[in-house]
C-alpha cells in the first residue's frame, strides 16, 4: 500500500514538474517573439494572439526540430508554388516536404503571405480582429491542420496566457487602413499590401498587380474576359490600374439589411459605388431614377437595397 501512494505521488510530481517546464519554455517564447507577431498583425490583419498560438503549437514553442533545423514555426508545407529553400520531416506522411527560412522572422513573414493570398483563408479577413475565436474555428475549418481539436488547442494557448491582450495593440489608424478600401484614380483601390483575393461583401474579388491584363485574371479565376467586363460594369476597351478590385464573380443586385443608404463623397461616381458595396450597376441606377451614365453631386444620398420615393 505505501509503495503504491509512493508512486502515485511520483508519477504526480514528474507530471508537475514536465507542465512546469513548458509553461516556462512557452512564456519564454511568448516574451521572445510577441513583437513580431505583433508587427506581422499590423501588416495584415491577423490577430497577434493567433500568430502566437500557432507558432506555439505548430513550433513546440520553438524546441521542434523543424524550427530549430529550418526555422520554420508554423509548420508550413512547400506546396506548388514554393521556390525557396526545402526540408524533409515525418508528419502525416514519411519524409514530407517543409518549407526553410534563413530566420524566424522569415517563417513569420511568410506565415501571413500564406494566409493572405490563399482563397481558402480570405473569409478570416472579414473577421474582427479581436475574435480570435472565429480565427481560430476559421483555420481549422480551411484545412490548416488535421488535428481535429486544432481550434480548442488554439483558444486554450491564448486563454491560458492571455495571448488576446496583444490583439490591442494596434492604432485606429492602423485598423482602418487594414479594414477600409479607398479612392485610387477614381477605382476602388486595395489597401493591403499583399492580399490577392479579398471577399468583399460575400463576394470574390481581386487586387489587380502591375502588368495584369483582364485576360490573365480572367484566366486565373478559369474565366472569360468579357465576364470579368460584365461582373464589373466595364466597357470592353478598359484597362485594369494596378491595386483596383474586380469582381471575379457576379454583383448583387441589393446590398443586405445592414447598409441601406449611402452618401457620395467629393469626386465619387455610381460605379465607384457599385463596386464599394458589390451592387450591378444598372439596378442601382434604376432604384434611385438616375439617368444612366450620370453621376449625382456630392451629398446625395443613394438608395442602395430598396427603392427611392420618386416624391
Amino acid at each position: 500500500m505505501i509503495r503504491r501512494i509512493t508512486l502515485i505521488f511520483l508519477l504526480v510530481f514528474i507530471c508537475q514538474s514536465s507542465f512546469s517546464q513548458i509553461t516556462e519554455a512557452r512564456e519564454q517564447y511568448i516574451r521572445k517573439y510577441r513583437v513580431l507577431a505583433i508587427t506581422e498583425m499590423q501588416r495584415s490583419g491577423i490577430p497577434a494572439s493567433i500568430i502566437l498560438a500557432q507558432a506555439c503549437l505548430e513550433s513546440s514553442n520553438g524546441m521542434s526540430a523543424l524550427s530549430q533545423e529550418s526555422n520554420n514555426h508554423f509548420g508550413i508545407k512547400c506546396k506548388s508554388s514554393w521556390s525557396g529553400k526545402r526540408t524533409y520531416h515525418d508528419d502525416d506522411c514519411k519524409n514530407e516536404c517543409f518549407r526553410k527560412y534563413g530566420s524566424v522572422k522569415e517563417s513569420y513573414k511568410d506565415h501571413t503571405d500564406f494566409l493572405m493570398n490563399n482563397p481558402r483563408y480570405s473569409p478570416l479577413f472579414q473577421l474582427d480582429i479581436n475574435d480570435y475565436m472565429g480565427w481560430a474555428n476559421g483555420l481549422k475549418t480551411a484545412g490548416y491542420a488535421t488535428n481535429p481539436v486544432y481550434a480548442n488547442s488554439l483558444i486554450a494557448i491564448i486563454e491560458n496566457y492571455q495571448l488576446y491582450k496583444y490583439d490591442q495593440m494596434i492604432s485606429r489608424q492602423q485598423l482602418a487602413s487594414l479594414n477600409n478600401m479607398c479612392v485610387k484614380k477614381g477605382v476602388l483601390s486595395n489597401p493591403y499590401v499583399t492580399k490577392r483575393l479579398i471577399l468583399r461583401n460575400g463576394l470574390k474579388s481581386v487586387a489587380v498587380k502591375v502588368g495584369d491584363s483582364l485576360s490573365d485574371i480572367a484566366k486565373a479565376f478559369n474565366l472569360k474576359v468579357w465576364q470579368i467586363q460584365k461582373y464589373n460594369d466595364y466597357p470592353s476597351d478598359r484597362v485594369p490600374v494596378k491595386d483596383e478590385i474586380l469582381y471575379v464573380e457576379p454583383k448583387r443586385r441589393k446590398t443586405g439589411k445592414r447598409q441601406e443608404t449611402y452618401t457620395m463623397g467629393v469626386g465619387e461616381t455610381m460605379h465607384y459605388v457599385s463596386q464599394v458595396y458589390g451592387i450591378k450597376l444598372s439596378p442601382l441606377y434604376r432604384r434611385n431614377h438616375i439617368k444612366k451614365g450620370t453621376n449625382p453631386k456630392e451629398g446625395t444620398v443613394i438608395y442602395l437595397r430598396n427603392k427611392k420615393s420618386e416624391k
